[in-house]
């Protein structure tokens, strides 16, 4: 068969646009969230792109189209130094159809859609858990409407379920456009497979109804952004008072400023209640021998808040920190119990680049708590399957996820982050408690469905509901093994790519014309 015509600007341009729409259709509607298939179809279509070179920048102009939109919030936080983490972000997009175009170029189009669901899942995975500028929002997977389709997210994950569909869009459109009858019942057996897969993952039978051996935690949650300790005090009176049910409750991250002082401890003695609240834990080989007058040890219980960068306004950029140096803290959730001891406590795993966020955590662990063991993760510690994996493989039967979102951020941000929530309840089916600062806080079953909500801005917003607990945990999808598999693989596809093309390069002519460039 005659190779595919390569594509010409008209098209390639109305194709670009409708990757962009589709996939902003599909992540924003969630009965259009089908449209995903659109949006991969268009960047399968562009592999025919005439040049690598315009093969890459499409990709990237594609990118910025994608991220752009739903990155605005980028601009309000970091200004002008928005521009290069969108253009990184959209580096993604050009390495991956790059790579297609030389697929498509080298081993033809039957090796380049079989091989178009590694090289995406690879590359996703690689843009949101591995390199150092990690972030995984805006996933193919993430498209899928958890409301209307959970299952699949549980037995596939955010990146397995990008790979089936990839797939399909490769296969589907190849065995359209095929006329060789072998090459046609091989992009058929490809689309086949996939759409089985995504079927059968659809079909699957729910998650294990309620039964007696659940355990049933009412939970409560107060949202406040960077508040006193009075009106910690003063919100958590009030909190009781409306749910005196609830036998666990939350405050956001960073609530305070320092470890729990010996006003928090007194009054979860005084309520019999648990409390997780966010706050700073001096890193101690950071603290000086003779402490300076308002600074707490940890476990000091001093009333007087550590003396710590003020975050009164967001986490902010090293460059905008005050003093002489830079205070080593980690980022931590305390969980007192209702004798006022600290029962248990969880650094965040993922500091927030660029921002003054803490050092990384030491170790993970779950709380063994009295209604089973239970997960803590820190708000963006939920984006990441890599830590979030940790916990439920330790057993987490349930997850608590004390989140800030600066409320200066805007409401997109938030809903973004929230939707993160959403998507990892219906990935380990466990229900979720998550409180943010400003919005927005979540109770979430199972299958990602909210069952209680606070809004954004919602400043001394209360939200209430259970978390039914099942004794067996959560279970990780099988993409943990197959993404960084595809990692692996691309990786390897690219190395037979760049052999392939050494050894097509006609060898550099010797003599005066090789040392004058001229050939």
């Amino acid at each position: 068969m005659s190779p595919v015509p390569p594509l010409r600007a008209v098209p390639a341009t109305l194709l670009s646009l409708g990757a962009v729409a589709s996939f902003h259709l599909a992540f924003l509607i969630p009965a259009l969230g089908w449209l995903v298939l659109g949006y991969l179809g268009g960047l399968w279509e562009l592999r025919r792109l005439p040049t690598p070179r315009q093969a890459f920048y499409t990709g990237a102009a594609i990118g910025l189209g994608v991220y752009v939109p739903q990155m605005s919030f980028l601009w309000s936080i970091f200004h002008g130094a928005a521009l290069p983490l969108w253009a990184i972000l959209a580096l993604f997009h050009g390495a991956f159809l790059l790579m297609l175009n030389r697929v498509e170029s080298r081993w033809g189009g039957r090796a380049a859609a079989w091989l178009m669901p590694v090289l995406w899942c690879g590359l996703e995975y690689l843009r949101s858990e591995v390199w150092w500028l990690r972030f995984a929002w805006f996933t193919a997977g993430s498209c899928w409407p958890v409301a209307i389709d959970p299952k699949a997210l549980q037995r596939l994950g955010v990146y397995g379920l990008g790979f089936v569909l990839s797939g399909i869009a490769a296969q589907g459109l190849g065995w359209l456009r095929e006329t060789d009858p072998r090459r046609r019942r091989s992009h058929a057996l490809g689309l086949a497979a996939g759409g089985a897969v995504l079927l059968g993952a659809a079909l699957w039978p729910p998650h294990r109804p309620d039964g007696p051996a659940d355990r049933r935690l009412p939970v409560a949650g107060l949202q406040l952004e960077f508040p006193s300790l009075p009106d910690v005090l003063d919100g958590l009176d009030r909190l009781v008072r409306a749910h005196p049910e609830a036998e666990l409750i939350m405050l956001s991250e960073y609530t305070l400023e320092g470890p729990p002082p010996k006003a928090l401890t007194s009054w979860c003695r005084r309520n019999r209640k648990w409390l997780v609240v966010g706050g700073k834990q001096p890193i101690e080989t950071a603290v000086p021998a003779t402490p300076p007058t308002g600074t707490a040890l940890p476990g000091s219980g001093s009333d007087t808040p550590a003396a710590t960068p003020s975050l009164r306004s967001a986490p902010s950029l090293p460059s905008q920190r005050s003093g002489p140096a830079k205070e080593r803290f980690h980022n931590t959730a305390f969980v007192l119990g209702p004798d006022g001891e600290i029962a248990f406590r969880q650094v965040k795993s993922r500091p927030i680049q660029f921002f003054d966020d803490g050092e990384p955590a030491p170790s993970q662990a779950v709380w063994e708590s009295p209604w089973g063991r239970l997960g803590i993760a820190i708000c963006y510690d939920a984006s990441y399957r890599q830590v979030m994996d940790g916990l439920i493989r330790k057993g987490a039967v349930g997850l608590l996820i004390p989140t800030m979102d600066v409320e200066t951020w805007g409401a997109h941000e938030h809903g973004l982050n929230a939707r993160m929530a959403r998507i990892r309840a219906a990935e380990y089916g466990v229900p979720i408690f998550r409180v943010a600062s400003s919005g927005i806080s979540q109770v979430i079953d199972p299958t990602g469905k909210e069952t209680a909500t606070a809004p954004f801005p919602g400043q001394g917003d209360l939200l209430a509901g259970t978390l039914v607990l099942h004794p067996a945990g959560g279970t990780v999808p099988p993409d943990d093994l197959l993404a960084p598999a595809c990692l692996w693989a691309t990786g390897a596809a690219l190395l037979a790519l760049l052999v392939d093309r050494r050894r097509r390069s006609p060898r550099a002519p010797r003599g005066p014309a090789a040392t004058t460039g001229l050939s």
